[in-house]
Order: C-alpha cells, then sequence, then structure tokens
C-alpha cells in the first residue's frame, strides 16, 4: 500500500520486488516460477468453475427430464383410469359396446405412446446424471491441480524468504504433480 511516502507490503512481495531490481539468480528464478504458477493456477481455477458449472446445469436438466418423466406418467395412469372406466361400461346392458370398444383401443394406442415418451425422458435422465457426475469428477480434479499449485506458491514464498534450495525444488515438484493432476482433469479421467 502506497500513499505519501508511507509504503507497507507484505514479506514476499518485499522479496519479489527485490529480486526484480537485484542481480540475485536465486530470487529472480523463484520470482518467475512464481508468477508462472499463479498464472497456471489462474487458468486452473477457470477450468474447475467452468465444470463445476457445467456439473449444476446438467443437474438440473436431469431433474426437469425427471419431472417431464412423471407427468407423462402420470397421464399414462389417467389414460389407464379412462380405459378401465370403458371397459366396466361394457358390463351395462345398455350400452352402445362398439362406442365403448373404440374408446378402449383408443386408450390402449395412447398410452403405449406416453409410456415410450415416459421411458425416453427416464433415459434421458440416467444420461444426464451420468453426465452431471463425469463433470463435478472432473471439477474435482480441476480443484485439486489448482490447490498443488496453490500449495507450490506458498512453498516458493518460503523457499524465497528462507533462501532455502530443497525448498525452491520441493515447490516446483508440486508444481509439477499440480499440472500432472490437471493433465488427468483435461484427459477427463
Amino acid at each position: 500500500m502506497a500513499g505519501h511516502g508511507f509504503h507497507v507490503h507484505g514479506p514476499h512481495d518485499h522479496e519479489v520486488e527485490h529480486a526484480a531490481h537485484s542481480n540475485d539468480q536465486f530470487s529472480s528464478k523463484i520470482a518467475v516460477m512464481t508468477a508462472i504458477m499463479a498464472t497456471v493456477g489462474a487458468l486452473l481455477g477457470y477450468e474447475g468453475g467452468a465444470t463445476q458449472n457445467s456439473a449444476a446445469m446438467l443437474k438440473n436438466s436431469a431433474a426437469i427430464n425427471k419431472t417431464e418423466a412423471s407427468n407423462r406418467w402420470s397421464h399414462y395412469q389417467a389414460k389407464s383410469n379412462k380405459q378401465n372406466l370403458a371397459e366396466l361400461a361394457l358390463l351395462l346392458p345398455t350400452v352402445d359396446v362398439e362406442k365403448y370398444k373404440a374408446e378402449i383401443d383408443r386408450y390402449k394406442t395412447e398410452k403405449e405412446q406416453i409410456k415410450k415418451e415416459a421411458e425416453a425422458f427416464e433415459l434421458r435422465v440416467v444420461e444426464l446424471e451420468k453426465a452431471s457426475d463425469a463433470a463435478l469428477h472432473q471439477h474435482h480434479r480441476w480443484a485439486q491441480a489448482m490447490t498443488a499449485i496453490q500449495i507450490a506458491i506458498s512453498l516458493a514464498a518460503i523457499a524465497l524468504l528462507t533462501k532455502k534450495k530443497w525448498l525452491e525444488y520441493t515447490s516446483y515438484t508440486v508444481a509439477a504433480a499440480g499440472m500432472g493432476i490437471a493433465t488427468l482433469a483435461w484427459m477427463h479421467i
């Protein structure tokens, strides 16, 4: 924070700023790698958010299709009730038999079509739920990759402050692991 000659920043910011204005190879390398990891982390965060939204939209579509299937089954049941009433009407002595037989046949035909529609909606629900689960799994992979990159950035900051080479290499290793996880996410594994 700067203002009227007063400047306050964190230790990592201080080290990065000094690394940019010095010939310290260790600090310069860490600063560049931190910037690269932050950029990669932003991209991974975007992908994670996109797949999470996709999973939610697919789950929402599955719920809509499930409701539509339920509506079709209710319609099927109503047609069955009407068919049953027409069949009962045939038991009456003074009824127009041909009229009710025609209604029974019509209800049977209508029911078959409604049944096909309901079953199609149910199949679509299964497909959408599978797609949602796959997108959610991919989202988790992106989130895991992002977490690894964030840990790598933290380790890089500690390496910069402590000037420990082993922390620098650990940071790079964790970043590489994050990229490996991101590759799994990209491949839908």
